[in-house]
């Protein structure tokens, strides 16, 4: 870890990203590199030429909502830890945030204080996750699912999820249509679907909240 940490802030609330950068500041007084996008793809192209040690990540962007850019991140960022940072606070977006691989969720309402140490824990290689009374929800068989799944079909999926071609996925991984192919059959026998369509709404039943409040 540098001295001064490298950290995507992912949110479309300028105010709250604003927020996050002084508990940056406050976490790591000698300095912290942040770097602002108000939405999914705007980080993805950041990403492309600028590697940072932490995502701090909105749930609901403007071309993404709920768990569909943590799963995009993830695939996308498998090595970079990534922390939801959001106004969504139930037991089950919290579990269902680290069943899929998030290395810490902040609620928006932590004050200053909680937000930096949070934040260092996360940076300092740890997790951080609400506490929830004691109460465990078990995850749901789609994101159990979808967790199994290795980066690289994380990110096939998310390709179709976005209604990309399987040579346009080829082309965004760099890798051959063949291999995506063989991605997708891995897909199909892991999520227990036997097609794009089923595969898709399992995804979709795994990255959905259901009745929980908007980030």
């Amino acid at each position: 870890m540098p001295d001064a940490p490298r950290v995507l802030i992912v949110d479309d609330h300028p105010l709250f990203r604003d927020a996050l950068e002084t508990a940056l500041e406050c976490a790591f007084p000698s300095g912290a590199e942040a770097t602002h996008a108000s939405n999914l793809s705007g980080a993805l192209d950041i990403l492309r030429s600028n590697p940072v040690d932490l995502i701090l990540l909105d749930l609901n962007l403007g071309d993404c909502a709920e768990f569909e850019g943590l799963t995009t991140l993830l695939a996308a960022e498998p090595g970079c830890p990534i922390v939801v940072v959001s106004a969504t606070e139930t037991p089950k977006a919290f579990q269902m945030a680290g069943a899929l691989g998030a290395a810490g969720y902040l609620p928006k309402s932590m004050s200053l204080e909680d937000l930096s140490a949070a934040l260092a824990t996360t940076l300092d290689g740890g997790t951080w996750f609400p506490k929830t009374n004691g109460t465990h929800l078990p995850a749901s068989p789609a994101a159990e699912r979808i967790a199994s799944l290795t980066p690289a079909q994380r990110r096939v999926l998310a390709g179709l999820s976005a209604g990309l071609l399987n040579k346009q996925i080829a082309h965004e991984m760099d890798i051959s249509v063949a291999t995506v192919k063989a991605h997708m059959t891995a897909i199909f026998r892991k999520l227990g679907a036997n097609n794009r369509t089923q595969a898709l709404l399992i995804y979709q039943e795994d990255t959905s909240v259901g009745s929980a409040s908007n980030a």
